[in-house]
């Protein structure tokens, strides 16, 4: 059966109470009770000495295993009379205090949430001591995208709809759309999933590609819609989808890894054919002119000639400035869909 994350840490929290009131206990018997096989009981054990109170000696739990039996050599790590109280160190506090006092100069940040970072930071800097002093010479300024979060976070509060300036890398321009926000999501990067009263449709925006934003009166109501498992990640096309083909030789093998595909398979040179989805083939054109002579676009046709015509116009305005006298990096995008 597969498990996830959590699964396997309610397991791991309750294998630590199990194994603590029975000391040499037989590894089938362990395994049988808690439902797994061997194997996955053996993984679990070989997590369990990272975990302790602390990382400092005689802290972390000391498991091990003969293959037979499993043996706890000090089950009073996680003891409340033997365990030391918590503490922070120098580095921690800091980072701790830094991180809070930038957090709460967010702009837009709800004020009850102000103040009770503001009254937690107090009580930090008290027990910090020493540390609370090199932490106020340290500062963070959060780029633009931090602006954008806190408007789409008090937004989605308050159930406001929000009006914004988006780029679309696909298209490479600017749009102005209104949004009703439902929720933030992150991803590798972060992103606020909307229902966009421009298109009528739900909608993901990447906050770091938001312009503009603006927080308006009117009040947000975006139908009801189930939300989506992300797990699998942000992108999940459909069976519906169009097809694509790519080739990309061993340099490009990187594309199996980003992007989500039917099939991978191994080509003579080391490189990979591969079959994916997407409900916007024309936004893989810059996917071809960043594998330069490292992949090429098979199939559908239109979209393989439409691949090398950006690649050629591109090669055509690098010779260009260079006839000019302007020195550049040669584009990789020369063989980009070249067959």
């Amino acid at each position: 059966m597969a498990t996830n994350a959590i699964d396997q840490t309610r397991r791991m929290l309750s294998l630590v109470t199990y194994l603590r009131e029975r000391p040499g206990a037989r590894v089938a018997d362990v395994a049988r009770a808690f439902g797994i096989t061997p194997d996955e009981l053996i993984s679990d054990l070989d997590v369990l000495p990272l975990c302790g109170t602390s990382f400092r000696g005689g802290d972390l739990l000391d498991i091990d295993t003969d293959g037979d039996r499993i043996w706890w050599r000090n089950p009073g790590a996680l003891g409340a009379d033997t365990a030391e109280p918590l503490r922070l160190a120098a580095d921690e506090a800091t980072a701790l205090l830094v991180a809070a006092r930038a957090v709460a100069t967010l702009p837009g940040l709800r004020e009850g949430d102000r103040l009770a970072l503001l009254r937690a930071t107090a009580k930090l800097e008290e027990a910090a001591g020493e540390a609370a002093g090199a932490s106020s010479r340290l500062s963070v300024t959060f780029e633009s995208e931090g602006g954008v979060f806190a408007d789409v976070d008090r937004a989605i509060s308050e159930r406001r709809r929000l009006w914004i300036r988006y780029y679309s890398p696909a298209r490479d321009q600017l749009s102005e759309r209104e949004i009703d926000p439902i929720r933030l999501v992150s991803v590798g990067h972060t992103y606020v999933e909307a229902w966009c009263r421009r298109s009528e449709a739900r909608r993901t925006f990447r906050l770091d590609r938001v312009a503009e934003i603006k927080i308006l009166d009117e009040p947000s109501a975006p139908p009801e819609v189930e939300l989506r498992d992300l797990s699998a990640g942000l992108v999940q096309p459909a069976a519906e989808d169009p097809e694509v083909v790519v080739e990309v030789g061993p340099g490009g093998r990187w594309v199996a890894e980003y992007y989500p595909h039917d099939s991978a398979d191994e080509l003579p040179d080391g490189g990979l054919r591969i079959t994916l989805r997407t409900p916007d083939p024309a936004s893989l054109r810059r996917l071809a002119l960043r594998l330069g002579r490292d992949g090429r676009i098979v199939s559908p046709q239109d979209l393989t000639d439409s691949a090398r015509r950006a690649a050629q116009e591109a090669l055509a305005a690098y010779e260009e400035d260079e006839a000019e006298g302007h020195v550049g990096e040669r584009p990789g995008g020369a063989g980009v869909a070249g067959a």
